[in-house]
């Protein structure tokens, strides 16, 4: 009776999608380009992984809207797709896909007109539909605008503001070509903009936020200025590996803009530089010297260094090290991610009970949160077998 009755629901179900939300074909993305080029529409592409947490907040949230459905259902052709799936990984690299959720806007010919990054309301998708829609306001039409030599401060900002979005890295040079156009940068909106998008260490907006630290930390707090600046200095590394900044040029940044706390935040940088840079054992010997020199009490830099060294070294004291810091990330945030670090580590470290226990903890953690624990799982079987 059951099948009976689950058998006359699924029609139901499989079309309230169409009815309710956005629908999503399921077809080749051969088939969907030459649809696209047909009916001279532009294919709406959510590009997830099964591990973001936001793409499973958009679908499960946002997607669904009737008044979004009703729109993208009749102006575009919608597709979602795994970007770590056979059929998805060709794609993420075509489009150069690195952060999740990606929403791109896609013509006929296969070429990009729109896209932005990241976790969206409906009436933000909405509001978006119609930018990608208009060859005057869209990534391709800005970018072609500027070229034939526009520079009016409003246009500058809004394709400064499309870069951003996209995160495609080319939003400095139409920032700052902004600020040029710009007689005070101390101008509330114009420190916020600063603030929220500058990223490049090498520009002129770095060397005003650096020399201005203090009136940015009225306005923004000391901490949040401090993780700014710390992530333009990071994210130079993430450029170009071939092109790291030197030590001692972001020794001199962190000394101008933060004496009494450079020789942290030096040590800290060197993490990261020795990590890019490939040299294992510079890595490590950085990574043991700033947590011994400098308490962290941030749980996921501790589970990380601690799942770094899990897999990078073999020598117990360096184990036992790591081990101490997957026990007090546990202790600060207690999650599935840093308990699967803590059982990899009893597991290495040869105490199977307590490698046992911690990996069911992990398993029950995942489980209640609904997150994938296949590999804790097949940790679990290799330590029972050994």
């Amino acid at each position: 009776m059951k099948k009976y009755i689950l058998l006359l629901l699924l029609p139901l179900a499989f079309s309230a999608p169409a009815q309710d939300g956005i629908h999503f074909v399921d077809e080749s993305w051969q088939k969907l380009l030459k649809k696209a080029e047909k009916e001279d529409k532009l294919i709406f592409l959510d590009a997830y992984t099964t591990w973001c947490g936001p793409c499973k907040m958009m679908t499960k949230d946002v997607f669904p809207d009737k008044k979004l459905g009703k729109l993208y259902n009749k102006e575009f052709i919608n597709v979602q797709l795994d970007m770590e799936s056979e059929e998805g990984r060709p794609l993420a690299k075509k489009y150069n896909i690195r952060a999740y959720p990606s929403l791109l806007y896609i013509n006929g010919a296969g070429e990009v007109v729109h896209r932005i990054v990241g976790y969206q309301s409906s009436d933000q998708l909405i509001a978006m539909s119609e930018v990608a829609m208009d060859p005057q306001l869209n990534l391709v039409g800005l970018i072609e605008r500027y070229e034939a030599g526009e520079r009016d401060p409003d246009f500058l900002l809004k394709k400064a503001m499309a870069h951003s979005n996209a995160m495609d890295g080319k939003h400095m040079e139409a920032l700052e070509a902004y600020f040029k156009t710009q007689s005070d940068w101390s101008t509330m909106e114009n420190m916020e903009l600063l603030f929220m998008v500058a990223d490049d260490i090498d520009s002129q907006l770095f060397e005003y936020l650096a020399n201005n630290r203090e009136s940015f930390e009225m306005v923004f707090g000391k901490d949040a200025v401090i993780n700014k600046l710390q992530q333009m200095v990071s994210q130079k590394l993430y450029e170009d590996r071939s092109n790291l900044p030197s030590l001692e040029k972001v020794d001199r940044l962190y000394e101008r803009a933060y004496p009494d706390m450079a020789d942290k935040l030096s040590a800290r940088f060197r993490i990261d530089y020795y990590r890019m840079a490939g040299d294992q054992k510079k890595y490590l010997n950085a990574t043991a010297k700033y947590l011994e020199q400098y308490s962290s009490e941030d749980a996921m830099e501790l589970n990380n260094a601690a799942w770094n060294f899990f897999e990078m070294v073999d020598d117990p004291d360096h184990l036992k090290l790591a081990l101490n810091w997957a026990k007090k990330s546990v202790d600060l945030e207690p999650g599935y991610y840093n308990y699967d670090t803590l059982a990899a580590l009893y597991f290495k470290l040869g105490e199977k009970k307590k490698a046992i226990k911690t990996a069911k903890q992990a398993i029950a953690i995942a489980k209640s949160e609904g997150e994938n624990y296949a590999a804790t799982q097949a940790l679990l079987e290799a330590i029972r077998d050994k």
